[in-house]
């Protein structure tokens, strides 16, 4: 491709181009939302839990008008873009930088016959190919994360909203006191220094000018989702031979094991914020 990656970003396009991540994502995670889910029981499916995020979300935007352009900064197989459009009618970019979960986005949402709502765009959240006050709406999912760069990913939200836009965002975060070295076996596996904070998104939107209009808090959902991911995957593990492959299984299950651990014991945090571009 002639875009040029971030390091940090290029590590994760390959990882979600990659057989093995498709086939987990697609299988395991629901294939639709794979995004923590707002969960009613320790044993609620994971597709349930997750699209209740989305739509709770919609909510605390007022439910986006027709006449609304959003952002999906992060779309995966675009669950979220064709919730928005199919419920609220309003056009969505779902910007993504894996190519391969692009093209089942794009078969599902000919499928949804939404593709005239949902345009899906390859590309990185670092450097978004679109002009400025482009969208009233910037939306994201735990995808800011995979950012080796999360302010400038802030700075492009703030550039491409229209004003009185607002920011609407998701990620998994380290709590503001988090004691420095705890998160390292949650870092090594995604290939980062460092995760952001509710501070830290606090600091960075004030910078560019975005107002918080709030954060609502759901740090207890982050261990209970990737519980009830292990739970699956260990469920679902003989039946997934052969499709993909062993050590993959074998490194994700510690991977969320990790971030079962760094939840409970308080290091990790994750909710809803939402920021508003002055008019």
């Amino acid at each position: 491709m002639s875009q040029k990656y971030s390091t940090a970003v290029a590590t994760a396009r390959d990882y979600y181009n990659s057989d093995d991540a498709d086939t987990f994502y697609h299988r395991v995670w629901g294939g639709e939302d794979i995004h923590i889910g707002l969960y009613e029981s320790d044993d609620e499916p994971i597709f349930d839990a997750s699209r209740r995020t989305v739509a709770h979300m919609g909510d605390l935007l007022g439910e986006p008008r027709p006449d609304m352009t959003v952002l999906d900064m992060g779309a995966g197989y675009g669950g979220s873009a064709r919730y928005l459009a199919s419920t609220f009618g309003c056009r969505v970019v779902a910007l993504n930088l894996s190519e391969v979960e692009n093209e089942r986005n794009r078969e599902k949402t000919r499928a949804h016959h939404l593709d005239k709502l949902v345009e899906v765009v390859d590309g990185s959240f670092e450097s978004v190919p679109y002009p400025d006050q482009s969208f009233d709406i910037v939306w994201s999912q735990d995808a800011i994360l995979h950012s080796g760069n999360r302010r400038q990913v802030v700075r492009e939200a703030a550039r491409l909203l229209k004003p009185g836009g607002v920011f609407i965002f998701t990620d998994p975060m380290q709590t503001d006191d988090c004691p420095e070295g705890v998160l390292e076996p949650i870092l090594a596996r995604i290939h980062l220094q460092t995760l952001g904070s509710p501070g830290f998104y606090r600091e960075a939107c004030a910078a560019e000018g975005l107002e918080e209009i709030g954060f609502e808090a759901h740090a207890d959902q982050l261990p209970r989702h990737y519980a009830r991911v292990l739970a699956e995957t260990e469920a679902r593990e003989q039946g997934l031979k052969g499709e993909i492959s062993p050590d993959y299984l074998e490194r994700m299950k510690k991977g969320l094991a990790h971030w079962i651990e760094g939840g409970r014991n308080g290091h990790l945090t994750w909710g809803i914020f939402r920021f508003r571009k002055p008019a």
